[in-house]
């Protein structure tokens, strides 16, 4: 009796590998089309309603055309640019955003933290408490700007001033004096709130079981909270400030009911609504809007990276 045996050549092995790997990638490539292609209307309506835009802006900002003078409109290459930046006005605007952003994000963020910490623990009326502590966000910036000039800074019936008056102490004109400060406390109130709900979603988010380990342990309370809550929440609070800084970046409410952008509070978006609204000059304040893009897209870039490796350094702890 005679056995055949019949063996596969490496050769031919290798080949239906090869064929079995080129069909496994074809699906995995068309199911990632198909997943594409579910998004496929979103993204195409976000390019539609914001890169459009910025295109059109930045043909504006090429272009010679000033509302006073309609017929008077020619291609100007980059001479807008060329004004914006050796016009004197461009950099005390860019120093008077980053520190307007700085400071309020800042203090956004540490009274946020402090509220977050706070209502984190049970207490009787919390649901009460969160829920008016997140109505200043709530508010419209024009609004919120009205409420904190006639009813705290005012001179003569602000609520500040009054306390400052039963103290025997002197009146102070918030905003003609200190006109960063006065812009500074209102973004701070408003935006804390908003740091509040991020860091207190990452505090309800953290594992009870590690802070009761580190109590038996004999950790503190403070050494808790500075080598296992802190690096925890460091995630959410890049967020908070990535968010933020966006946000305020391009906040023009404020500045323009509480100060006008008098005493160096005249910030990007306050120099491009001077440009379009008063001086009428759409060729320069399409400039400037190209130039607050692009600050907003630096600020997004950096944070991320260099603002908190203090938190980077004590996670790795």
């Amino acid at each position: 009796m005679t056995t055949t045996t019949t063996t596969t050549q490496p050769s031919e092995l290798e080949d239906v590998r090869a064929s079995t790997a080129t069909d496994k990638r074809r699906v995995q490539r068309t199911e990632l089309w198909r997943n594409r292609g579910l998004l496929l209307p979103a993204v195409i309506f976000l390019i539609l309603l914001t890169q459009i835009p910025f295109l059109t802006t930045i043909g504006f900002s090429l272009t010679k055309w000033n509302l006073l003078y309609p017929n008077d409109r020619a291609f100007a290459g980059f001479d807008n640019y060329t004004s914006a930046l050796t016009s004197g006005d461009l950099w005390p605007s860019i120093r008077a955003t980053v520190l307007i952003t700085a400071f309020s994000v800042t203090l956004a963020v540490l009274f946020g933290l402090l509220f977050a910490v706070l209502l984190d623990r049970p207490f009787r009326g919390r649901a009460l408490a969160r829920t008016l502590m997140i109505t200043p966000f709530l508010i419209m910036p024009a609004a919120a700007s009205l409420i904190w000039k006639y009813s705290m800074f005012d001179t003569n019936i602000g609520m500040l001033n009054w306390v400052f008056r039963t103290l025997h102490l002197p009146v102070v004109a918030w905003s003609t004096e200190h006109p960063m400060a006065t812009v500074v406390i209102v973004l701070t109130w408003q935006f804390t709130p908003f740091m509040m709900l991020i860091l207190l979603a990452g505090l309800q988010g953290q594992d009870k079981g590690i802070l009761e380990a580190a109590q038996v342990d004999g950790a503190g309370t403070w050494r808790t909270f500075t080598w296992i809550t802190l690096p925890h929440l460091r995630m959410y609070i890049e967020i908070g400030v990535l968010l933020g800084s966006v946000i305020i970046l391009q906040v023009f409410d404020p500045i323009a009911i509480l100060t006008k952008g008098t005493g160096g509070t005249k910030t990007l978006a306050y120099l491009l609504y001077e440009r379009a609204f008063i001086g009428l000059d759409v060729g320069q304040a399409a400039a400037y809007g190209v130039v607050t893009v692009v600050l907003t897209i630096i600020v997004a870039t950096v944070a991320l990276k260099s603002v908190f490796k203090v938190f980077m350094a004590g996670g790795s702890r």
